[in-house]
């Protein structure tokens, strides 16, 4: 059994996770008002950072402006140096097709493809750390099973996995915690606090505002702008929540 604190680490950290700046950012689909507008904001390395807001507030948005999958309307993204290709990313669940034929520890291993790329073969030391994280996250007995067969924290545990084998700088999380039992919660939190505590930078986009509270000292609060950025205590406060809340009704 691996120990809490050793939960997040497959190899020593070769840098801390990077400065990420974003200034005046504008991200929307091309139609129709923008769901983020004129955002400016700043995670200092290491950060681990929750992202809150109302339904429709465009938190995923955020995120996929990150990591480029939206081009921004206006604005800039500092990503400290860092290349997109090699930050970590987790989606949430309905964006991954569940009936691809592949078994748990080869989706697991695309984690490794940063750094042997698509088409080398996996040796046995990869192979030993594709275990390693499956184990980390409590489903080194589903190996060989295939993905379509999971629950859904199942897939999620595997998710982490694969975010583990990455090995990222700046890990993104989009709904982490949605769908998935306590238990599973729990063990996905510690691979979180693993990570800020090797240095790592982390944003996670939550709905659970206790988890929020409870998990992570720093919190944007966004409404298609930024309402609040700072301490989480600071920034979930009663007023802040009501004008999210305001905001989100005036976006509508």
């Amino acid at each position: 059994m691996i120990s809490p604190a050793a939960r997040g680490r497959l190899t020593p950290i070769s840098a801390p996770g990077p400065r990420v700046v974003c200034t005046g950012l504008t991200l929307g689909y091309g139609s129709g008002r923008p769901a983020v507008e004129g955002v400016s904001l700043t995670l200092a390395p290491g950060s681990l950072t929750a992202v809150a807001g109302p339904n429709g507030a465009g938190k995923s948005t955020l995120l996929k402006g990150l990591t480029g999958q939206i081009v921004p309307e206006a604005g800039q993204i500092d990503l400290g140096g860092l290349g997109r290709r090699a930050l970590g990313y987790l989606p949430q669940q309905t964006e991954i097709d569940r009936s691809f034929p592949i078994r748990v520890a080869e989706m697991a291993a695309m984690g490794l493809w940063q750094r042997l790329g698509p088409f080398r073969a996996i040796g046995r030391r990869q192979g030993a750390a594709v275990l390693q994280a499956l184990e980390t996250v409590g489903i080194a007995d589903l190996a060989d099973r295939p993905i379509a067969a999971l629950s859904g924290g199942q897939m999620q545990r595997l998710l982490f996995a694969r975010l583990l084998l990455q090995d990222a700088r700046l890990i993104l999380l989009d709904e982490p915690f949605a769908a998935i039992d306590e238990a599973t919660a729990a063990e996905l939190i510690r691979v979180i606090h693993g990570w800020h505590a090797e240095g790592r930078t982390v944003l996670a986009v939550l709905h659970d505002l206790d988890a929020i509270r409870t998990h992570f000292p720093d919190c944007l609060l966004i409404a298609g702008r930024l309402v609040a950025a700072g301490p989480t205590h600071r920034v979930l406060t009663p007023g802040n929540l009501s004008l999210a809340r305001l905001a989100r009704m005036q976006q509508s």
